[in-house]
């Protein structure tokens, strides 16, 4: 086939709505973005308008380790591994163009945590947010020390997800282990000590441990004190823009193009995906499916105050981020695909599609990663009540997508009952993108509209226009216009039925968790 400039144009267009460009048509300067997630690590190249350069770029998927137990863990250095991979990649796919990448972005998943030797290897396997066995500690911090003040100082609850806890756990159950932990961090932090072979911590990622002070942008000494945690154990805490240049020999030799410019700290994910989805002012909520869920407003603000249930971290130190999170998302839709004789994904949305609300008669809690937002109890199960021998599958995936929306409507009234209403709210995460259905159900339990985003990876996105900011090639993220696509309108008829399914699902929550 032979392309004409129309035909060449056309494409070009297509790609800019979509939020990529072709190489050719890239406007300099360049961002390379990596993207840790829990399930998946990505590098891609950005330009100077928030595109994502076609064909340059590279991604890996990988898979946490479970135990019966509630462990959800990584193995740190083959992760590590995998990021490197990428980033080799993604300079591959670009070639000569790499040498138009001016600095690095980062974000990588929050609230997880290892423990590194002196020598800055690996000591524990990467503890994600997701792991529940600290939720004893959680409670017996609960009883030490003031819950309330340490939710309106750090932003975070104490619960098994956040790292008080899990400091806690480990202290008490591996004592040994504990005690020969030299510096404590996160998965970010470690990637950039096997590159720089510094110790340093953006706000950004400090903000979701459960450890700092919103107020003073510092480490809280007494959740320091209460889990026996010394302070020289964990990184420096700086702003994300405070940027690494000069890469460790081994990693200067494999990149020579990204030696010597800034590599921006890693922001926490959810920070990132705000900003890429377009949602870095209070304007836009966002609402992201992809492993998990949250729902998330970026404010600008000298005072922070938390609100009930919910939680309170950073972009930096002038952006606040505020929200609700849940353990239910993605994984449960993929571990009903496996477990459930489900059609394929394809035949099973347009079932779902055709599907009445609440018509399956079933009533689901979504808690099999236990609970976040807004009870915040890690020991909460899920259950399915109202199985009969006519209950099919797709009776239990619907519902299932139903509940969820259903727990995304709570967060969403507590953040409306402290924040002034938004112009609108992006749905992002492949979870949502990827289903017209759930989109629909979300639309419909939360009765109001909600615009798909058009970006193809919001929290790479994200990383790469702070990057820019960081580095001053534009003023400011919400400079840069992020592309939306499909809305989606509540039914009036829908809502009232979801609003009956809630209170059926409130009252079953009463009486197996609370």
């Amino acid at each position: 086939m032979v392309l004409n400039a129309y035909s060449i144009g056309k494409r070009e267009s297509a790609l800019r709505e979509s939020g990529t460009v072709p190489s050719e048509a890239a406007r300099d300067p360049l961002v390379l973005a990596i993207d840790v997630g829990t399930s998946s690590v990505r590098a891609f190249v950005y330009d100077i308008d928030g595109n994502l350069v076609d064909g340059w770029g590279a991604r890996r998927k990988y898979a946490v380790q479970t135990t019966r137990d509630g462990g959800v863990e990584i193995a740190a250095e083959p992760l590590a591994a995998l990021v490197f991979e990428c980033i080799t990649d993604a300079l591959s796919s670009a070639g000569e163009g790499a040498k138009r990448i001016v600095a690095v972005g980062c974000d990588t998943f929050w609230h997880s945590l290892m423990g590194l030797r002196d020598d800055h290897t690996a000591l524990t396997p990467v503890y994600t947010w997701a792991d529940t066995r600290s939720a004893t500690a959680a409670d017996e911090l609960k009883r030490q020390l003031d819950a309330s003040e340490v939710h309106q100082r750090t932003g975070a609850v104490l619960h098994s997800s956040y790292l008080p806890a899990k400091l806690k756990w480990l202290g008490t159950t591996q004592a040994t282990l504990f005690k020969s932990v030299c510096y404590w961090m996160s998965f970010g932090e470690y990637l950039y000590v096997r590159l720089f072979g510094e110790r340093r911590v953006s706000i950004s990622m400090a903000s979701a441990t459960g450890m700092f002070d919103q107020r003073t942008c510092d480490w809280y000494q007494p959740v320091l004190q209460a889990i026996q945690v010394e302070q020289s154990t964990l990184s420096p805490i700086t702003e994300y823009s405070d940027a690494m240049k000069d890469l460790q020999p081994p990693f200067a030799r494999r990149w020579p193009q990204l030696n010597g410019i800034p590599w921006y700290l890693a922001v926490g994910d959810g920070a990132a995906n705000n900003v890429g989805s377009g949602g870095s002012t209070p304007d836009w909520w966002v609402i992201m499916v992809g492993t998990s869920g949250a729902m998330r407003v970026v404010t600008e603000s000298t005072s922070i105050e938390v609100p009930a249930g919910l939680w309170s971290y950073r972009v930096d130190r002038r952006r606040i981020i505020q929200g609700g999170a849940l353990s239910s998302g993605g994984n449960i839709f993929a571990w009903l695909s496996q477990s459930l004789h489900v059609p394929p994904v394809a035949a099973l949305e347009l079932e779902l599609t055709r599907m009445e609300p609440d018509g399956h008669g079933l009533t689901v809690l979504p808690f099999l990663a236990g609970e976040r937002s807004p009870d915040w109890d890690s020991d909460a199960r899920g259950a399915i009540l109202g199985l009969t021998l006519a209950s099919r599958p797709v009776d239990i995936v619907r519902a299932s997508l139903e509940a969820i929306a259903y727990r995304f409507a709570l967060i969403e009234q507590l953040l409306r009952s402290d924040a002034t209403p938004p112009r609108g709210i992006i749905g992002s995460g492949s979870g949502l993108l990827d289903s017209p259905a759930w989109m629909q159900i979300m639309s419909d339990v939360l009765a109001q509209p909600i615009v798909t985003s058009a970006v193809p990876e919001a929290s790479s996105r994200g990383a790469a226009l702070l990057a820019f900011e960081a580095k001053g090639a534009i003023v400011n993220v919400a400079s840069v216009e992020a592309p939306l696509g499909t809305k989606y309108s509540p039914v009036e008829g829908h809502t009232s039925i979801y609003r009956d399914a809630m209170k059926r699902q409130r009252d079953l929550y009463r009486k197996l968790v609370q």
